[in-house]
Parts: C-alpha cells; structure tokens; sequence
C-alpha cells in the first residue's frame, strides 16, 4: 500500500500534467502513468499515455476511429489479456492502495469484479433478466438468495429500469428494447460493485430517446461510481463529462476540464476535431 508521501506525490504529479487542475484536495480514483500497447502483432497503438482518474466524475476520451481511445478503456481492466500476447508498458494505479492494475501479481478477473464495463452494443446474456444481473455475484460465490434479491433490485433501481421490468424478470433479456437492454448491461456491470465503470460509446447503437436515458443515468451514477467513458459524441461529451481528454494517433493530445475542453482547447488539433474539421 502506497504511503501518504508517494499518495501525495503522485496527486501533484496528475496536477502539474495539466493546467488550471482540481483542488490538490480532489481524491484520485485511478491513474494512468506512462501507458504505451502493443498488439500481439508487434503495432503500438498507445504512446505514453498519462492521465488521472478522479473520484465521482465522468472523464470522456473522444478522439477520431483509430486513435486509442477504447484500446485504453480495455487497458482498465484487462481486456487485452483475454486474445494473448498483447503487451502492456506501463501503469494503470488504482486508488486508495495504489495497485498497478497491470502488474502480473494482479488477477484479471479480479481487476474485472473492480472495474465493470458496459460495451458499444447491448450484450444481454442468453438469460432470464434477473440472472444477468445476478451472474456476477454468483461468479464471485455468492449464494445467499435474499442478498442477490435485493442486489439485483437495487442495480435495476440505480439503472433506471426497475419500473419497466419488476413483473418480468423471469423474462429473457433478449425480449428487452435496445436501450432498456443497455441499462439492464448497466445493472449487470454494477450489482458487483465496481469502484469504476467503463463505458465505450454506450449509445452509439440506441434512438434519441435511449440516449437521453443513458445520459440522464450516467449524470445519476457518478454519485456512486467513477466512470469512464469513449464517445464520438462532442454534445455527448460535453453534456456529460467532467473531463475530457483528446487522443489522436495513439497519443493524449490535451486532457482539461470539459468546459475548457469545449470552449478554449489549447492545442489546434483538439479545436480542429470538437469543431468537425477532421475525424
């Protein structure tokens, strides 16, 4: 576990990477320190990627196809290991101990239970509602009946969809809408608990309506989580987001604010890409 000096050290370190920053006072829930990844074909596809993480906000990577940004979501927890000789150089630090989340002392499923991931497209598993959002608790062995009752309902609750499903768990996921089988991915990803919650463009596949859904919940959930997020979206994104970072060929272009984002990018590429120019 990291000392309150290295704790301290590493805070300012996040700070001084980036102009007009957060209070020192602004709690770190993960860091990433000097990330670069190769694919198993040998093709580096992130360039010393350094950026903090904090506490209870929605940092946004935006960027054009191709730039990294869901290479360095998946970096979070471990997707990469699951296709075999990929290569991480580098940290990802989780907060309070400090982990390296890519250290090879680190279970990747466990880094999993830590940090959920909701993807592009819904992915109900074949099964009835409540047991794809029981599914994680039973994996972690969970067996007592009453606490995944209450677990599943109350990931539906923080989802936004226990209204729409409460007479129908027995039903299968498939039978959900598109947008009602995202929130349920939602609750899915949360009844574990995760102290972070990836999110790659989790309305790209959805209607206007389901969109505003999935924005209103993520305003909602980062009272209770950290997140993540990949969008193309730049209304999405500022919308939604406390921070932003732009990627752009593998490399983290500018990482402020997202009102500063938006307003007064300080690098000419990060102008040119949130005002359509390219991308």
């Amino acid at each position: 576990m990291m000392t309150t000096s290295t704790l301290d050290s590493t805070a300012s370190s996040a700070l001084a990477a980036r102009p007009n920053g957060p209070s020192p006072s602004q709690e770190l829930r993960a860091e990433v320190r000097n990330l670069s990844f190769f694919y198993a074909t040998g093709n580096k596809v992130l360039n010393s990627v350094s950026l903090p993480i904090y506490e209870n906000k929605v940092t946004a990577l935006i960027g054009p196809s191709g730039c990294g940004k869901t290479t360095l979501l998946r970096c979070f927890n471990r997707m990469h290991d699951l296709y075999g000789k990929n290569r991480y150089d580098g940290e990802i630090l989780l907060f309070p101990e400090g982990k390296n989340l890519l250290g090879d002392d680190i279970d990747p499923m466990e880094v999993r239970m830590r940090i959920g991931m909701v993807f592009q497209k819904p992915n109900p598993f074949p099964k009835s509602i409540f047991e794809n959002v029981a599914y994680g608790l039973r994996v972690r062995g969970v067996r007592k009946k009453s606490f995944i009752q209450e677990r599943v309902e109350w990931s539906l609750r923080h989802a936004g969809l226990w209204k729409e499903v409460k007479d129908r768990l027995t039903d299968l996921a498939t039978s959900l809408s598109g947008g009602q089988q995202q929130r349920l991915c939602i609750a899915r990803a949360l009844a574990t608990e995760p102290e972070i919650l990836l999110l790659d463009e989790p309305t790209s596949a959805l209607d206007p309506i389901s969109t505003g859904h999935i924005e209103e919940l993520v305003t909602e959930l980062k009272k209770d989580v950290t997140i993540v997020m990949v969008t193309h979206n730049m209304h999405q994104a500022s919308r939604c987001s406390d921070y932003t970072a732009f990627m752009y060929l593998g490399d983290l272009i500018e990482y402020n604010h997202s009102t500063e984002i938006f307003t007064n990018p300080r690098d000419k590429r990060t102008e040119s890409y949130i005002t359509g120019r390219f991308g």
